[in-house]
C-alpha cells in the first residue's frame, strides 16, 4: 500500500479548508463578529499545517496509486476535511460535542443535511455559512472524484463510461489539470449564476448565498430553519426548479453547453431522467397542493437534496422517498441507487421475458439511444450495487431501532442517510433531534453518509485487498 503517495494527495485536500476558514475570518472581520473568529483562525492554522505534513511526508513518494489506494483516499479524505470543517462547530459558543461536531461536519461535506441544530436562526451568521460551505467544497470534491476516480475502468462501478464523460481521455495526464480546473470554474460560475438568480428574485442576498451552495452541491442545510421562510413567490420557485435540475443532470452536459458543443445522442440519460420527472409530477400534479411545490418536490427529491416547501402532513412522503431512492445522473452529485443501473436491470429483464416468448428475437443491448451496448460486468454491477443498498439499509434501520426509534421513522431515516438526502417535511420526519440520538445510532449515521456517498461496494474492495490479498 502506498501510504506515502495516499498522504502527499490528502495533504493537497487541506487547503481548500484553510481557504474557507480564511474567507470566514475576514467575513468576521468585516461584520465584527468576532466572538467566532478564533475558531476559524485555529481551523486555518490546523488545517494549513496538517496540509504541509502531509505533503512533505509524500513528497518523494510514487505519485500513481492504484484504485483500491484511490479509495482509500476517498474515505480519507472524507474523515480528515470532516475533522477539520469540525473544529469551528467544537470551538462555538454553542457546547458542541465532538461527536456532534464531526457529525454535522460529516453530514455538510455528503450533502445529506442531518443538523444536530434545531434553531438555525439563532446560530451566528458565520457559522451558518461554515455549514454551507462545507456542502459546497463536498459537492465539488465528489465531481473530482467522480471523474478522476470513479470512472477507473478496472472496477467501473459508478458506471461513468455509460454516459458521455469529456473527450473520452478524462484519465490522461496531459488534460487532467485543465479538467479539473474547468469543472471548479464552472462549478463556481453556476454557484454565482444560482446567488445571483436568488438575490434578483427577491431572496435576501445571506440567505441566497447560502441557499446556492446547498442547491449546487444537492445539499439539505439552509440558512433558516424553514425553506419557505425563504421561498415565498412563485419567480422563486421557479429559480428553484432550475437550479435544482442544474444539480441533477449530467455535470458534462452543462460543460458542453456552455462550450458550445451540442451532443445530444450522449446525453440521452438526462432526457430520460426529465422524462421520468415529468411522470412523477403528473402522478401527483392535481393533489391538493400548489402545482410549483410539487415540482419542486418531485426534482428535489430526484436529484437527492431533500428541499421542499411542502409541509409534514402530506400523505406523500414515501412517494418522495422512494423517487429519492432512485436518484438521478450518473455523473452528478445525486446519491441514490442512480436511474441508469434501474434502466439496465429493468432492460435485461424485458429482454430476457422476451428471449422466453420468442427465442429468435434480436435484442437491443444498447444503453439508452446510444452506441454503447449493456454488457454482462454492468448487469453484475446494476444487481451488486441494488442489493447492496438494502443491505445498507437493513444495517442501518436494524440500528436505529435501538435507539428508540420507531420502525417507519427508522427506515425513512435510513434511505434518507444512503442517498444523502436531508429530512424534510416532506418526507414526515423533520423533527428527528439528531442531538439526542445515541452514540451508536450517530456513529452509523456518519459511516452510513459517507457509505451513501462511495457506496457499500467501495468498502468491500478495500477490505477484499487488505484481508483477501490473492
Amino acid at each position: 500500500m502506498n501510504f506515502k503517495g495516499i498522504s502527499y494527495f490528502l495533504g493537497l485536500f487541506c487547503f481548500p479548508v484553510s481557504i474557507l476558514a480564511f474567507i470566514n475570518i475576514l467575513y468576521s472581520s468585516y461584520f465584527d463578529y468576532f466572538l467566532s473568529i478564533n475558531s476559524y483562525i485555529m481551523t486555518l492554522i490546523i488545517s494549513f499545517t496538517i496540509g504541509i505534513v502531509l505533503l512533505i511526508f509524500g513528497k518523494k513518494s510514487e505519485r500513481k496509486i492504484n484504485f483500491i489506494e484511490q479509495l482509500l483516499l476517498i474515505i480519507l479524505v472524507y474523515l480528515l476535511t470532516s475533522f477539520l470543517i469540525s473544529l469551528p462547530f467544537y470551538l462555538s459558543n454553542y457546547q458542541v460535542t465532538f461527536l456532534n461536531s464531526v457529525f454535522e461536519s460529516i453530514s455538510g461535506i455528503t450533502g445529506t443535511g442531518f443538523s444536530i441544530f434545531e434553531n438555525i436562526k439563532y446560530l451566528d451568521p458565520t457559522l451558518i455559512l461554515w455549514r454551507s460551505t462545507s456542502q459546497w467544497i463536498g459537492g465539488l470534491y465528489f465531481l473530482f472524484f467522480l471523474i478522476l476516480i470513479f470512472s477507473n475502468k478496472q472496477f467501473n462501478y459508478k458506471m461513468n463510461d455509460l454516459t458521455f464523460s469529456g473527450d473520452g481521455s478524462v484519465n490522461s495526464e496531459n488534460n487532467i489539470k485543465d479538467l479539473l480546473f474547468k469543472i471548479f470554474v464552472l462549478y463556481s460560475l453556476l454557484s454565482l449564476i444560482i446567488f445571483l438568480a436568488l438575490n434578483i428574485s427577491g431572496v435576501r442576498m445571506f440567505n441566497s448565498l447560502n441557499l446556492s451552495m446547498s442547491l449546487i452541491s444537492t445539499g439539505g442545510f439552509l440558512p433558516t430553519n424553514s425553506l419557505n421562510l425563504i421561498i415565498q413567490s412563485n419567480i422563486q420557485k421557479i429559480v428553484l426548479i432550475i437550479s435544482l435540475l442544474i444539480s441533477l443532470l449530467n455535470f458534462f452536459l452543462i460543460l458542453n453547453i456552455f462550450e458550445k458543443k451540442y451532443f445530444t445522442k450522449n446525453h440521452s440519460e438526462d432526457l430520460y431522467i426529465i422524462s421520468l420527472a415529468l411522470i412523477f409530477i403528473l402522478l401527483v400534479y392535481f393533489n391538493n397542493y400548489s402545482g410549483l411545490d410539487i415540482i419542486i418536490s418531485v426534482i428535489s427529491s430526484l436529484s437527492n437534496s431533500g428541499l421542499s416547501v411542502i409541509d409534514s402532513d402530506n400523505n406523500l412522503s414515501l412517494y418522495f422517498i422512494l423517487i429519492a431512492s432512485i436518484g438521478g445522473s450518473l455523473i452528478s452529485n445525486t446519491s441514490g441507487i442512480k436511474f441508469t443501473r434501474i434502466y439496465i436491470l429493468l432492460k435485461t429483464a424485458s429482454s430476457e421475458i422476451i428471449k422466453l416468448i420468442s427465442p429468435n428475437s434480436i435484442i437491443n443491448k444498447n444503453i439508452f439511444s446510444s452506441e454503447k451496448k449493456i454488457t454482462d460486468e454492468n448487469i453484475k454491477i446494476s444487481f451488486l450495487i441494488f442489493i447492496s443498498f438494502f443491505i445498507s439499509l437493513f444495517i442501518l434501520s436494524g440500528i436505529l431501532i435501538v435507539d428508540n426509534i420507531d420502525f417507519e421513522e427508522s427506515f425513512k431515516l435510513s434511505i434518507l442517510a444512503i442517498t444523502n438526502t436531508t429530512n424534510s417535511p416532506m418526507f414526515g420526519n423533520e423533527k428527528t433531534n439528531f442531538i439526542n440520538l445515541l452514540t451508536t445510532s450517530k456513529i452509523s449515521l456518519i459511516i452510513f453518509m459517507i457509505i451513501g456517498k462511495i457506496e457499500l461496494i467501495s468498502i468491500f474492495l478495500i477490505i477484499k485487498k487488505i484481508f483477501f490479498k490473492d
